[in-house]
Order: C-alpha cells, then structure tokens, then sequence
C-alpha cells in the first residue's frame, strides 16, 4: 500500500450519501421481485446485503458495488421456473454453490490467469455494451411515464452540473412526491409502519442437494459468464482507472464475490455480485470513496433487521420513472468510461464490435471480443 492509499479515508458527507443510492435502479426491482413472486424472506436478503456492503466499502475505500446477479434473477423470477416448481430454496442453493465456485477461481487462481487472456479492446467493449444496456433499460422505465421521466432526467443532467446541488437527494425527494400523489393509500400505509427487530434463520442446515444441484446446473453455472466480464473484469478495470491508490487485484475480487455469495446462502440471501454498472452509478451521483457502500449498507441492514416484513410498502416510494432515470445515468457514465483515445483502428472495432454483443449477452460479447482480437493480430481478420 503506497502512501497515497494510506491517506485516503471513507468520507461520509453529503456527496457520498448522494452517491450512495445511485445503484437502486437495478436492487429495488431485483429484490422486489425475489420477495413477492418467490416470496423470499427480506429480512436475509437485505441483511445479507448491508453487511456485504459495508465489508468491501471499508475494505476497498472505493465506491465498491455489491448487486443482485442479474442472469439468475431473471431466470429465477420467470414463469418457466416457477412453472419447473424452483423456488427459494433453489435460490439460496445458487447463492452457495456461486461462493464456492468464486473460492476455488480465487484459490487456483484460475481467475486472474483467465483475465490476462482478455485484451483490452475486449473489456472496454463489454464496459461500453453494459452501459448501453444499461441506458436502455433506463428507457424503458422511464417509457410508462415518458412526460414526467423525460421532465426528471432533464432537471437531473442540469442539477449534475452543479457539484453543490446533491442530485440524487433532490432526485429521491421529487420521486417520494410523486409517489404520495400519485398513490392517495401510501401515506396511510407507511404511517401503518411498525419496526420489528428479527434476526435472519440460518438457511444452510435448510437445503438439500436438489437444491444444490438444481441451484449450480440452472442458475450458478449460466451466470458464471457474465459474472466474469460484468462483476469481475469490468468492475477491476474500473476501479483500477479511476483509483490508481485503491487499487484492487482479480484475486480479491474473486475473493470477495465468493465469500458475500457464501454469506448470502447462510442468511437465506440471494446470488450477488460486483457489478460495474453498480460503481458507475455511485460515482455519477458524487460518490468517491467506499462512504457511499458503508452509507448504503447500513440503511439496507436496518431495514432488513427493522422493517423487512414492510419492505413492499416501502418501495412504493420509488416510482419507476426514478429508478429508470438513475439506471440511465449509471449507464451513461458506464459508457463514458469505455474509450481508449490511443487505439488503433482494429482495436476500435473490437470495442464497437462487443459492446454491440454485451448488449445482448456478456459472456459471448467476451468470447468474441477475444477471438477478434487474435485474429487481428494474427493478420487473420483486416479491417
């Protein structure tokens, strides 16, 4: 650790507190969806979430993301499983053998030697593509009230260019507004609020090797690919870019996925990851240091031990224009980040080329931006 590094301390000012809830344009539908239509106990879910948080907050000291892994919660909450009869303890399964699976890249170090295969041009594809994923899921949110998200995503790019004026926060304020009006029971309901402190069970000593099975054959194993270039390559280089002296290596991040999956399992939580959208969002809203993960895992880790039977009612509070404008600007600054100004022309299409795949599936974006990458090199492939 250079001394820089050593200097460098978690704030917690308002900057922080507004970066701190960038990333709730992806954990508010995931969670919700976990919790009404599989019926998940929030009360792990999120507790599991708020100490994973606040761990690789004070660890990295960077706005470190810790995100619902996307390709499992789709395939979790679709009609096809839940008609195949896979509910939440396949989940919790999937969330254990994903630890284990992330331990054993970390030990072997199979991780970081696959990452060096990967060039450059490749990863900034699949960092460009996300973020255009990103933006139009943000769009499509925003699209069932497209008068008012459009008003918002207007006030917000103006509210950005002035440092003093806490986006997020005055972002959040107009949303619970328009949630209240728009919903005349809300305030009765959140009136109706009633803390009530409950530990998470223990889940492990619940599952059964079907559960294992099921959770590492159809949920584990086909996230594995975008986890690698998602929550794994991406959110290294990002963080690598933009914090030189908070540097973090593949290895820890293995490390770290593996250990809050394992976690999560116990707690009767869901699969999570580092994602790289999650760190954009962070940092687009004024988030610097590590502050902002400790700032969000708290609220998450309060809610989850005080109000996780409420956590429905409490999300109302967020209409979906919001969040869509927030996934937006996360991946606006996610797509921002993906430029190389020295690249060659061949490196440029690589770039073009995977995001225009990660768009559509990050883990062949990967496998093809590698292999255009060689054969450009190996003179195979002239553009």
């Amino acid at each position: 650790m250079n001394d820089k590094s050593a200097r460098t301390k978690n704030r917690f000012d308002l900057p922080e507190w507004a970066g701190a809830f960038g990333d709730l344009g992806t954990l508010i539908p995931f969670v919700a969806a976990y919790v009404s239509i599989l019926k998940m106990d929030a009360n792990g879910l999120l507790v599991a979430f708020g100490v994973a948080l606040i761990v690789v907050g004070s660890i990295y000291r960077t706005p470190f993301p810790v995100q619902p892994m996307k390709a499992i919660g789709a395939a979790a909450v679709s009609q096809a499983t839940l008609a195949a009869g896979l509910g939440a303890a396949v989940v919790v399964g999937a969330a254990l053998t994903t630890g284990l699976l992330w331990i054993g890249l970390a030990v072997t170090g199979l991780g970081r030697r696959a990452a060096s295969w990967v060039p450059r041009s490749a990863l900034l594809g699949v960092v460009m593509g996300l973020g255009f994923s990103f933006m139009l899921e943000g769009i499509r949110m925003m699209s069932a009230s497209s008068w008012v998200a459009g008003l918002l995503l207007a006030v917000t790019l103006v509210m950005l260019g002035r440092p003093r004026v806490p986006a997020m926060l005055v972002l959040l304020a107009i949303g619970v507004a328009m949630a209240l009006m728009n919903q005349p029971d809300l305030m009765r309901e959140l009136g109706a609020l009633r803390p009530e402190f409950k530990i998470p069970t223990l889940a492990w000593g619940t599952l059964s090797m079907s559960d294992l099975w099921t959770g590492l054959i159809l949920l584990s194993l086909p996230q594995l690919p975008l986890t690698f270039g998602n929550a794994y390559l991406s959110i290294t280089e990002e963080n690598n870019r933009l914090f030189p002296d908070r540097a973090v290596s593949e290895r820890s991040v293995a490390y770290s996925t593996g250990l809050m999956n394992l976690g999560s399992s116990l707690l009767g939580g869901i699969p999570m990851c580092h994602g790289a959208g999650g760190m954009a969002g962070h940092i687009q809203f004024g988030a610097r240091t590590g502050g902002s993960s400790i700032i969000l895992g708290g609220v998450l880790l309060c809610a989850g031990l005080f109000l996780s039977s409420s956590i429905g009612t409490i999300f109302k509070i967020f209409p979906q224009g919001v969040l869509g404008v927030i996934l937006f600007m996360a991946g606006l600054q996610l797509a921002l980040g993906s430029r190389d100004a020295g690249a060659e022309k061949a490196d440029r299409f690589v770039v073009l080329a995977t995001a225009a795949f990660a768009i559509w599936n990050v883990g062949v974006a990967v496998v093809f931006g590698i292999s255009v990458h060689y054969a450009s090199r190996q003179g195979w492939l002239r553009i």
